[in-house]
Formats: structure tokens, sequence, C-alpha cells
């Protein structure tokens, strides 16, 4: 593999595809909203969709906004400006309004919203992902608040010991007491305990609305001659890629022909371009950068297996996005991780660097275990819709209570 291919050009980012809402889930979602006189809602987040490094955050809050939309209600998508993009804009039937800087955006669009500049609203939706909009100062409607986990080592990861403690201490200590009478909806169980736990929130205030899945990703091609392995998402700290490829290494001395593709891009690429230098990986170690979702799909279903070494997650979308293509994973055992990926169902939840290792070499290297995974992975992708995410968030955004807001699958 040569540097130029290390270094190559990104195509797309992310991009979502709702599907059409049923008759009934819109009926459900139209009397919903009919009973809490809600029409307009305003959805506060830190990145768009078509930000560089928007990941699967962004995904959701899109994809439930569009079928949102779809069902007739009035939808204002707020958040920071994204380069080469409009300060506003229309999206899959609702509006999109990106101004402010990273961290600008979180008193502008507070400021925004009080001054009624974003327009009539009524009700809002906060997306918390680390800094907080602290919407329960200056908000009295319906609200919720999407809280996908805790952040915890990842602000020292991405701010340096003195600002991350500064961030923790936000996050962990100044900012819950604020959304104590705020309904709390997460991506997973593991999460909500992680916010219950860490954060001290009232387990009766948190509900788990579980993310769905498009259905364009589905079985189909053929896997790969050779044991390929493929991990995606952002080239960031918390994701630890340069662990992923060491472990791949070690695991690629007893699976000799082992190939590993990342897809993402990040301000973390050179420290990843220095592992696989480190591990002599130029031949067996492709950096795909950003890839058409056609590309996507058809590499998860190559793949014998996706991977992930993240030291935080919500929820792991790209591990059931392949799971809908029949391909299980191997991944570290964490919050949000541990539900999407059922271990020994669905894939393998492991221990550290030495347990990827070990539970790459299982799967590669026994083609029963990896059979009964793949049937795993589809079972688990089947329980998974996006219809039922955007009912169970609207739910609660218009009764005020978490009471219905749990997975849908069995544990």
């Amino acid at each position: 593999m040569t540097e130029t291919s290390l270094n190559a050009p990104i195509s797309t980012g992310p991009t979502v595809d709702a599907g059409p809402l049923s008759d009934a889930g819109r009926a459900r979602m139209v009397e919903l909203a009919d009973q809490a006189g809600v029409r307009r809602i305003h959805m506060l987040g830190w990145r768009d969709l078509d930000d560089d490094e928007a990941g699967g955050s962004e995904v959701h809050a899109s994809t439930v906004a569009a079928l949102w939309a779809q069902a007739g209600l009035e939808i204002t998508m707020r958040s920071s400006a994204s380069v080469g993009r409009s300060a506003v804009g229309f999206r899959d039937g609702y509006r999109v309004v990106r101004r402010g800087s990273r961290y600008g955006v979180f008193p502008r669009a507070a400021a925004a919203e009080i001054t009624g500049r974003h327009g009539p609203c009524d009700a809002l939706v906060e997306i918390w992902n680390g800094m907080p909009f602290a919407s329960p100062l200056w908000w009295r409607g319906p609200h919720a608040v999407w809280l996908h986990h805790v952040h915890g080592p990842m602000w020292n990861m991405a701010l340096g010991d003195t600002l991350g403690r500064v961030g923790r201490l936000l996050e962990e200590r100044l900012a819950p007491p604020l959304y104590r009478r705020v309904p709390v909806v997460t991506l997973s169980q593991s999460s909500e305990a992680e916010l219950i736990d860490e954060l001290g929130f009232d387990r009766a205030r948190v509900g788990v609305v579980e993310p769905g899945i498009d259905a364009r990703y589905s079985p189909g091609g053929s896997r790969s001659d050779t044991p390929l392995v493929v991990a995606v998402g952002r080239l960031a700290p918390v994701k630890r890629f340069p662990m992923l490829i060491r472990a791949a290494a070690r695991a690629r001395e007893r699976i000799g022909d082992l190939q590993l593709v990342i897809v993402g891009e990040g301000y973390t690429r050179p420290d990843v371009v220095a592992t696989i230098d480190e591990v002599g990986g130029h031949h067996w170690v492709r950096l795909a950068g950003h890839v058409s979702d056609d590309e996507l799909i058809g590499l998860y279903r190559s793949a014998w297996c996706v991977a992930s070494a993240s030291e935080r997650e919500g929820w792991g979308m790209t591990l059931t996005e392949a799971a809908a293509c029949g391909t299980p994973a191997v991944v570290t055992n964490i919050a949000g991780h541990s539900d999407a990926t059922r271990d020994e169902l669905s894939g393998l939840l492991c221990d550290g660097e030495k347990g990827l290792t070990d539970g790459l070499v299982r799967l590669l290297g026994d083609a029963t275990l990896r059979a009964r995974l793949q049937a795993g992975a589809l079972a688990r992708a089947a329980e998974l819709t996006w219809e039922h995410t955007a009912i169970a968030n609207l739910e609660v955004l218009c009764t005020g209570s978490v009471s219905s807001a749990r997975p849908t699958g069995g544990a």
C-alpha cells in the first residue's frame, strides 16, 4: 500500500434514508402531537449532519427529524456552522440553521430561542453532547433532552488535562442539577446506568430509545475471500484506532492473511498512520477516508467482521448497520457496545487490547462460530427500526414521561 492510498481524498460524509412512514406510524405521531398541541419542534445540536466531523449522533437526530417532518410536524434543527454550507437550508422536509462556532453555538442558539429568532416553537429537544445548552434555564414548554452517553475521559483526550477537568466538572457536577425535572432519553440500557450512577439522574426521569437502522443496510453480495475486518468511525482519540491496529497486527500473526480497512477521517490521522508504520501494516491496512453509502454497504457485506476499540459510545451505530448486512462485531466491552452487540449472539465483547486480539482470532478462525454470529447479527438488527425510534421519542417529548421509553428486544 502506498502513501498516496493512505491519503485518499474524501468523498462524502454520512447521509440518512429514513424511508417512508407507515400509515399507522404517521397516525400515532399525529395523535401524540395533537393531544399535546405540538406542531413546531426546535432541536438544538452541536454539529449538523453535513459537518465534516458528523457521526452517529447527527445521523440519529437527522433521521428522527426527517420522520417527524413526514408526519406533518414543522422541525427546525439548529447547530454550529459547517464549512462550505449555507447558514440556513432545508433537508428531508425540515429546516436547518447552521450558525456559530464550535462553542459559540451554545450561547447563540439559546439567545436565538429566547428572542424568537428561530420562529415560533411548541416543543424543544436539546441534544446534550458533552457541552449543554442549559435549556431548562430558559425554556418552559414541552421538553426532552437526548444524552447519548457520559463523556468522562473524552474531555481529557480532546482538551488536555486542565481544560478536560473543567469539562468533566461541568458535565458531571454543575450541569446535571439543571436537568432534574426534564425527561432524558438515551440510546442504551448501559448508558442509562451511567447517567444514573455517574451523573446522579433519577431513574424515573431517564428512558431508553434505541436507534434504528436504514433499510439500505441489508445482506447481499459475497464475503471477501480472505479475512477482512472493517472499522468505521471518526479518527479521534476516543475511537482508539491505534489500539485496534495493534490488536489486528497481533491477530495477523495467527491469521496470516488478515486485512483491515478503516473508514473515516479525523484529526488523529497522523497518529493512525504512525501506528500503521510501527506495525509494518502498509500492505494490509487501508485508510479509506470517507466513502459513499454504496461503498460502505459493500464493505459491510464483504467483511468477516466489524471491529471497534472505542473507549466510550452511546450505542455503536456502525455495529448495527453491519449487523443488518449479516456481519458480526468484535468490540470493546463498554457501555453502548454491550447493547448494540449481544455477546456470543451477534458478536464478541472483548476486554482490552489483548481481548480484541483474541476475539479477532477466534471469530476469523472459526467458520462455525462466524456463521452463528452472522445469523444472530441479522436477528438483532431486525429488532431496530427508525419509525419506532421516532415515535418513542415524540411520545416522551409530548407527554413528558419516559415510562414507555424502553428497549424493543430482549436482553
